[in-house]
């Protein structure tokens, strides 16, 4: 729904991108993928930087290109943006990265596939040959919650690929984040007689139900952050199934890959970034504004420049924020 409906439309390509690298997925997903690909209005992308939108759990990219009630799809924002003049033209690509798992956290994974390859070394290179955008200094990032996560991530793994990038609402703090859901979900699993079980009743239910889709997350978080090849979907839980005790090897795992823990090794590199955003709402029901808070301060304390905000709202439907973080990167991105 346009908010403006005065502003010039641009236009949305799809590409079609086979994946060599997803092949080997353990979930069976497919290793075709679309990309919707936002031009602006009356712009073949042609020497525009180029910005990765990375979706939140649960979606793919090219849900952000859908018609939206009650509010714009991205599309219709970045016509609004660019219209205003509040940025500058950029391409938009809308990777889909969906998987059996229900989402993606956008990393390499023995389970899920690299994902993070993906993105690298095919998607970024076909939306830049086929449009003729983005480069080295001119690629940006941004996501909320899993794609928040992904963001920051890559930012900090990937510097000397993206020159910007925007976290929203990111997946950090892992032990306020996720501990709580995993002990939850060991009673359902239980009930069901284990999780190859209760994804078989999953997967053949005629609906799929808000709780469920809260435990389908979690094994999604395992199957990225600790991977067991040799497990159906590569899938093992962090927490002892009967007593919820924390395996420590386990845990490890996921520690390591945690943003406010990889950031005191990996934060001097983003210094090289043009442009680095960060923000949470300040009562995020997934306690992430903490994570937030943890990362900014080691950031601080590292000397990284950064532009950090705390918004008085929730986790849930705050694509709004994008109206801050994306002329930021535009910016940051247009010489």
């Amino acid at each position: 729904m346009r908010r403006k409906p005065t502003a010039a439309a641009g236009t949305v390509h799809r590409l079609t991108v086979n994946s060599a690298l997803l092949g080997a997925n353990l979930l069976g997903d497919s290793t075709e993928r679309a990309v919707d690909v936002y031009l602006p209005h009356s712009h073949s992308g042609a020497g525009l930087p180029l910005l990765v939108d990375l979706v939140g759990y649960s979606a793919g990219g090219p849900a952000h290109t859908n018609w939206k009630n009650f509010g714009e799809n991205a599309p219709e924002r970045l016509d609004r943006l660019i219209g205003e003049g509040a940025m500058p033209p950029v391409v938009v690509a809308f990777p889909d990265c969906f998987t059996r798992l229900g989402g993606n956290q956008y990393i390499n994974s023995a389970a899920m596939g690299p994902y993070a390859d993906f993105l690298i070394k095919e998607v970024v290179p076909r939306v830049e040959g086929e449009f003729r955008c983005g480069g080295a200094g001119r690629r940006g990032v941004f996501g909320k919650s899993s794609g928040g996560y992904g963001s920051i991530v890559h930012a900090m793994l990937y510097a000397d690929f993206w020159a910007a990038a925007a976290c929203h609402s990111g997946d950090m703090g892992f032990e306020l984040a996720y501990l709580p859901a995993l002990t939850r979900a060991l009673r359902t699993f239980a009930k069901a007689g284990g999780i190859k079980p209760w994804l078989d009743e999953f997967y053949a239910a005629p609906k799929v139900k808000d709780a469920d889709v809260e435990l389908l997350e979690m094994l999604c978080m395992c199957a990225s952050y600790d991977p067991d090849p040799s497990a159906y979907m590569g899938l093992r839980l962090p927490i002892d199934m009967d007593t919820a005790e924390i395996i420590p090897e386990r845990w490890a795992n996921f520690a390591k890959l945690d943003p406010v823990n990889m950031v005191e090794t990996r934060g001097a590199g983003l210094r090289s970034l043009k442009a680095l955003y960060i923000d949470c709402g300040n009562v995020d029901q997934f306690n992430l504004v903490y994570g937030a808070r943890r990362l900014v301060r080691s950031l601080q304390r590292q000397g990284v420049p950064h532009r950090y905000e705390e918004f008085p709202d929730d986790h849930s439907s705050v694509d709004y924020r994008m109206d801050v973080s994306l002329p930021f990167l535009a910016a940051a991105l247009t010489p």
